[in-house]
């Protein structure tokens, strides 16, 4: 197993606006082992308006790290369908459960809107992790993170009020009520359009 040293040399040349990069520097700015090769396994991929890219019973079979756009992520049932999460910033967008535990999702992906991502095949970071055992440390831990945040996010939105929930992204994920459209987050909120409207209208300041 090699360990992998990344210098400051390398991490000058690299692009000083690469997402993936600021994403990884800011969880661990103190270690880059590995890091440049790791990055420079992904590609880009471009996905359109309304494409689905997950779908439920599937396993998972890369890494995506979303770069520009919007994109849903929602459950599906007998014709319903229920949102439980919007991306609108950079990071990674993965079903990490699904990928780590080889197992199929449950959950579907679409695009809210042209989307550009950086895409890394599983087998490909598996070997990456095998070959470096730093690489292995640093990225399992900003994973797990990624997962128990993500956990904490899906608890909230099925144990708080459609009210708390307005209210909870009001404070917490205001740009989703200018990138999404407003069907879907009154799904996201369990509740019609119209009454979405009425909320957000009581919600305006008064002059």
């Amino acid at each position: 197993m090699h360990v992998c040293r990344l210098g400051s040399s390398h991490i000058e040349r690299m692009n000083k606006k690469d997402k993936i990069l600021e994403f990884f520097t800011s969880k661990f700015p103190l270690n880059t082992d590995g890091l440049g090769e790791f990055i420079d396994a992904f590609t880009v991929k471009r996905y359109n308006k309304e494409e689905i890219f997950l779908q439920a019973n599937q396993k998972e079979k890369e890494l995506r790290f979303l770069e520009e756009g919007v994109v849903r992520e929602y459950f599906a049932h007998d014709g319903r369908e229920m949102n439980t999460y919007f991306y609108t910033q950079p990071g990674f967008i993965t079903d990490f459960s699904s990928i780590t535990k080889n197992v199929p999702t449950r959950k579907y992906q679409q695009c809210l809107s042209n989307v550009t991502m950086r895409i890394l095949p599983k087998r490909t970071y598996e070997a990456f992790l095998e070959k470096y055992e730093c690489g292995r440390s640093v990225v399992n831990s900003i994973f797990q993170q990624v997962i128990q945040s993500k956990e904490q996010k899906e608890f909230k939105h099925f144990s708080l009020t459609p009210d708390q929930l307005y209210a909870d992204l009001l404070e917490n994920h205001r740009e989703w009520l200018q990138k999404v459209p407003q069907y879907h987050i009154a799904t996201y909120l369990r509740m019609t359009p119209e009454t979405l409207s009425r909320i957000r209208k009581r919600s305006l300041p008064t002059s």
